[in-house]
Parts: structure tokens; sequence; C-alpha cells
């Protein structure tokens, strides 16, 4: 087929620069490949000094030109292009800047010209000049750009995300995740840009496109707004596993409390992700800035199990307090560390029978002890001695004694036994915990336990006059 086909383009977008054009010229290649499954996409300047697009799938057509929408595209989410406007308004941009454009295939050669309009010869629009193919061989379709200058071919290619020098680091079922190249990120959708982003940590390449974004991808494919996008750049990130973008999230968040955080860390939903990954790959324990400054001893005492301290906002330690990560096991915060660091302390149990005379003559008074408080109480079914107790981070205190409902045991330590009235105090002590249930620094456990000294106390005061006043327990004891 030989002859002029009208392009019939009404409108000429003013605005577009030949880089846009050639954008276009470049989408359409990358599109080929991708449907054809053929070799990379080729741009480069030829033995004359012209730049050229080339392809290797099917070769153009002239019939190509009359598409408004391209069914094959249309149905493959993947692709860059899907509308058939995009070449021909490439086409009429590139002629508007006195750009020459010869498009080869097997099919034949296109180039432009400007002609009368059929049956309205004071018409003059653009056609396509359809001649013979001069490479009848050719795989493919090769444009021929004379006229370009270097600067439109590289900000062309700059709005390609395979040309754009920004590595990869995730790819998930809604897009991938960027290491972006300087300080701007960039948004692509199927990997044309379009978007920038001061302050985003990573760059995105967009390729599950939702509603949202598709109503908002104009044919220009700029300046595409953040709320059509904001949304898949969430999914994106809350669908990656990666261990080097969760550590990228946490060592942003650590400039949280300073303001000078990206974007995305605004967003709680990403933090709790991030924090879920991190927890699941490393050793860590998530702390606020309120933790590391009022509990240095327990801080130090993670660092030193060979723990990572994170520090996190006060919201997002509240989301995570008992959480699991996506392994099931529970995020470790402070409280969950000393929970860890209490099931895996190992103690060095004394037998009764190697105390010291003096130790044994206290520890002798056990049963006593637990008659002045109203007996034992049943919980309790063993009361041991230990030369090394757990340490009390958050009072910053020796621990003295310890009551584990799980064993139903009371571990004191044996420097307790040194005299009576330690021994008693730390006893009872625990006792108080083994009867309630309550745990230290509570109204509760301050109740029972002054519930407790009268009970001592009122058995003390009515003992009978001929014990002489105080048996010989309070007589040792006081």
């Amino acid at each position: 087929m030989v002859g002029k086909f009208d392009l019939n383009i009404e409108k000429i977008l003013e605005s577009w620069e030949p880089y846009h054009a050639l954008r276009e010229i470049i989408a359409n290649a990358i599109d080929e490949q991708l449907l054809t499954q053929s070799e990379d996409i080729k741009i480069y300047k030829d033995g004359s000094g012209n730049w050229c697009v080339q392809d290797f799938g099917r070769g153009l057509k002239y019939t190509h030109l009359t598409q408004n929408e391209n069914d094959e595209k249309l149905k493959n989410p993947n692709v860059i292009g899907k509308f058939g406007i995009g070449l021909k308004d490439a086409l009429a941009t590139l002629d508007r800047h006195g750009i020459n454009v010869l498009a080869k295939s097997k099919f034949g050669d296109i180039s432009l010209t400007k002609s009368q309009k059929q049956d309205f010869d004071d018409i003059i629009t653009l056609h396509a000049n359809i001649e013979d193919s001069s490479e009848p061989n050719l795989a493919g379709t090769k444009f021929i750009l004379s006229g370009i200058s270097d600067n439109q071919v590289e900000k062309a290619k700059s709005l390609f995300l395979r040309f754009s020098g920004e590595r990869i680091i995730e790819t998930t079922r809604y897009g991938e995740i960027i290491r972006k190249k300087g300080s701007v990120g960039s948004i692509y959708i199927n990997g044309v840009k379009v978007a920038t982003e001061e302050n985003f940590l990573f760059s995105y390449n967009i390729t599950s496109l939702n509603a949202a974004i598709k109503k908002a991808l104009n044919r220009e494919r700029t300046n595409v707004g953040r709320t059509a996008y904001t949304e898949r750049v969430k999914s994106i990130l809350l669908s990656s596993s990666s261990i080097n973008v969760a550590q990228s999230l946490a060592d942003d968040l650590q400039n949280y409390s300073g303001g000078n955080h990206h974007d995305e860390l605004s967003w709680l939903a990403v933090q709790e992700h991030a924090v879920k990954i991190l927890n699941q790959n490393q050793q860590v324990v998530f702390v606020t800035s309120e933790e590391m400054m009022f509990t240095p001893n327990l801080i130090d005492e993670a660092r030193s199990s060979g723990y990572k301290i994170i520090i996190v906002p006060d919201n997002l330690k509240t989301k995570i307090q008992g959480v699991e990560d996506f392994e099931g096991n529970t995020v470790t915060d402070l409280s969950h560390f000393v929970t860890l660091y209490n099931e895996s302390f190992e103690f060095e149990f004394v037998d009764a029978h190697k105390l010291t005379d003096s130790e044994k003559n206290v520890y002798q008074f056990t049963e006593q002890i637990f008659d002045l408080a109203g007996g034992k109480p049943e919980a309790v079914r063993a009361v041991k001695i230990s030369e090394t107790m757990r340490k009390e981070f958050y009072t910053n205190h020796e621990t003295l004694g310890i009551w584990e409902s799980s064993t139903g045991s009371i571990t004191i330590k044996r420097s307790q036994l040194s005299n009576l009235a330690n021994y008693a105090g730390t006893l009872l002590h625990e006792a108080v915990h083994a009867k309630s249930g309550f745990g230290d620094v509570s109204r509760d456990f301050e109740t029972e336990l002054t519930k407790l000294i009268g009970i001592i106390c009122v058995k003390a005061v009515q003992k009978p006059a001929k014990e002489s006043g105080r048996p010989s327990f309070f007589k040792r004891l006081f």
C-alpha cells in the first residue's frame, strides 16, 4: 500500500515538547516488547547522527494509526499505553517542532507530510506518507528521528523506570518499591513517571491500578495528584516483606520525634508493618523516648543481650503492644523483653541441707511466719532459696524474692537468710502476691499488704500474757 493517510488530528497538545512525543514512541516500543515477549528495545544513534528507537515485535502497520483504543492493551494490566491517539499526538508534536520522523517496519515506511484534506482543498492537515518497506526483513519497528537534541532524548528516557538508574528493592502484587536516585522520589505507573515526591523515602512503580488511578491518569500522563495514588503506595508498603525496606523505614522512624521523617512514616499502618518485619527478622526492642530516658538499666540490659534498640512514637508503642509479627512472634517492646528475660533466667537453687547453720536457723521459721499470716497460701507449693535472682529493671533495685504462679513457688535470695527480719519480710511480701494475685506497685497489692500487717499485729498483741507478751518469733524478729 502506497499513499497518504490523513492523521485527522483535531487538537495539537501545545504544551508538549519533543521529549513528550518521544516518551509515547518509547512507551509503544516497551509495550510491544511486553506483549510479544521479544528482546529489549534499543535507543541509539545511527551512523548519520539520528536518534533511533527500535523494538523487535510484530511491526507497525498504517492501520495502527486509525485506532482510538487498543483492545489488546486494554486487556493487559501491565502495558503503558492504552490509547492509539498517543502515537498520533507524538507525530504531530514532533512535526510542530521541526523534527523529521521516519518509522520503518517490514510492512512499510511511514513519514510525515502536509497535504490537503480530502474534499476540502483549502484545509491543510498532517498526513502519514505510506511507502513500500525499505527494509522488508526488519524485525519490529524502528523510529528514526532527525533533528531531536540529545537533551530531549535524555529527558524522555528519564521518564521511564528502566532508564532512570533507580534500583528496585522489592516487588509486591501492587507494585515495586524502589531505592530512589537523589533526594526526590518518583511515582511510576507501569514504568512511566507520572509524579514526583520531594519528601518520600522511596520511589514507587504502581503495577496494579485501582479506580482512582485510572480516573486520574490523563492523556498526558503527568501531574497525577497524590490523592490518586496514596492508597496504592500504602498497599505496596503493607505488602512488602523485605528486611531492607523495613530497616529503612525503621531508620527513618528515628527522625519522627524531630519532625524530620519522610511522608510514608506518617502512616501508622506502615509504621506497624515495618515493626512486624523487623521483629521477625532481627533481635530488636521497640521503645519510646520516655522509656529510653527513665529505664536506662533496662535498655542497657537489652543491648548487652544483643538486642538492637528502635525508638518508636508513643501512638505506635500502644498499637504494637501484644501484637504478633507475621510468623506469630510477639513484638518485643520493653515489657515483653522483661518477660523473655524472666523466662530465660536460670536460678542457682541451694538445697536446705547445704545452708550454713545460721541460715538454717532462720529458714526453720518458714512455717511459723506463714502461720502468723493466717497460714501458707494454697497456691504456694514450695519455698526455695537461690544464690542468683532476676533483676528488677523498672525499680533499679535488686530482686530479693519472686513469686512464680506457674510453678507455685516462692524463691528468696540467699542473702536474705542473714537475719530473720529480712527473710520474714521478703517471705510475707511474696506470700501476699501468691494469695492476692496482684503485682507490685499497685493499690490492690498495697491494700492486701496492709491487711496482712494488721493480721500479724492482732495475733501478736492477743498472745496470752503467760508467754511474756511476745512470742519467741517476735523476739527474734524485732
